[in-house]
């Protein structure tokens, strides 16, 4: 399955921009609202977007370095990696949201959190849009990044960005369904 790179760049940066305006939106609300569970088990906004900005930790630097570090040229096309495409496809919400275990240092939940959480994710987001803007100055297919369950495995770049962006965007659909239930 090949796609045009920047089409892939144009509609990732759409969705990162929509994460950014929600999670603004979000800073009008209530910390007590932010904080608030449906269940013991389940996380609160500010659990989710803590989930979120520990990725982001761990990606966006990663991402930044090898970027920087690129000598290739742009390619027109992407074509997704095997392994690259399945994690992407794989963060991609279901019709019925489906669970998925979390890495124990990946899990925010019972953590003691306020808006600066929400401020964090936008700013991450503000990087994640200007990574955008500068991968399409190189070859998505030939620079690779580390992962977080793995530095051994490497994925394209472009699968990579998809991997982070399609991750928020479960949690962000998350989100709007805890805000829903209040």
């Amino acid at each position: 399955m090949k796609m045009s790179a920047s089409k892939l760049l144009d509609q990732l940066k759409i969705q990162v921009q929509e994460h950014s305006q929600l999670a603004k939106n979000l800073l009008h609300e209530s910390e007590v609202k932010l904080n608030s569970r449906a269940s013991h088990e389940s996380w609160s906004v500010l659990e989710c977007l803590e989930h979120l900005n520990r990725y982001g930790n761990f990606y966006i630097p990663g991402i930044s370095h090898r970027i920087s570090a690129s000598k290739t040229s742009p390619s027109p096309v992407f074509k997704p990696g095997i392994l690259g495409n399945y994690f992407a496809q794989s963060m991609l919400p279901k019709e019925k949201l489906n669970k998925m275990k979390t890495f124990k240092n990946m899990d925010p939940i019972n953590s003691q959190l306020d808006k600066r959480v929400v401020e964090e994710f936008i700013r991450q987001q503000d990087q994640l849009l200007e990574l955008l803007t500068k991968a399409r100055n190189i070859d998505l297919n030939k620079v690779k990044t580390s992962i977080s369950i793995s530095k051994l495995i490497k994925l394209k770049l472009g699968d990579t960005f998809r991997f982070v962006i399609y991750h928020n965007e479960r949690h962000i659909l998350q989100i709007k369904k805890i805000m829903k239930s209040f």
